[in-house]
């Protein structure tokens, strides 16, 4: 996504937050930043800093959540017949995410995340997300969705982050999803 189209939707603290989030070890730090991100996704409190700040009862109602929205979004979203079947692989891959994370596997867990994101996105959008004007689309059609895909994008498919870092990452891109 081009820095200036961003530019148009972020502000210049959101921008950084993305990047000491990327960036950083520190896990304080970290957390600021994923709390600055949530904000961009317009969130109107703090409810993401609770989810930060602790690995109890906020962080179960959000996989909670997240899994739920999902698999109501997934099921109400019109596909092709020729789609029907990833439909059905994007729900197996979505109860053993759920798994994963009730296990608090971060790490193992990251690639599954990215990857059922990236279907559940395509099973909305259809071939137009493998676009490269995608991006921009979804930033035109709705400007949360469209930060939130920017977000994502700006992951790295792999990583070597600790379970703490990589735990925020993924609860982030949750919480987007959970609300959505």
């Amino acid at each position: 996504m081009s820095s200036d189209l961003i530019n148009e939707f972020l502000d210049k603290k959101s921008l950084e937050a993305l990047d000491v989030l990327l960036s950083a070890d520190d896990i304080t730090k970290i957390k600021e930043s994923g709390i600055l991100v949530s904000q961009a996704f317009n969130a109107t409190s703090d409810a993401f800093k609770m989810i930060a700040d602790a690995k109890d009862s906020a962080e179960d109602k959000l996989i909670s959540s997240f899994n739920n929205n999902l698999v109501l979004l997934i099921q109400k979203t019109w596909v092709e017949k020729s789609d029907e079947e990833l439909k059905a692989q994007v729900l197996y891959h979505l109860q053993e995410f759920e798994k994963l994370m009730q296990a608090k596997s971060y790490v193992a867990s990251y690639k599954s995340f990215l990857e059922i994101v990236d279907t559940v996105v395509y099973l909305m959008f259809g071939s137009q997300t493998k676009t490269k004007d995608f991006d921009e689309y979804a930033l035109r059609i709705d400007p949360e969705f469209g930060i939130f895909w920017w977000y994502i994008k700006s992951l790295p498919a792999d990583v070597s982050w600790s379970e703490d870092k990589t735990r925020i990452a993924i609860l982030l891109g949750m919480y987007f999803l959970a609300n959505y």
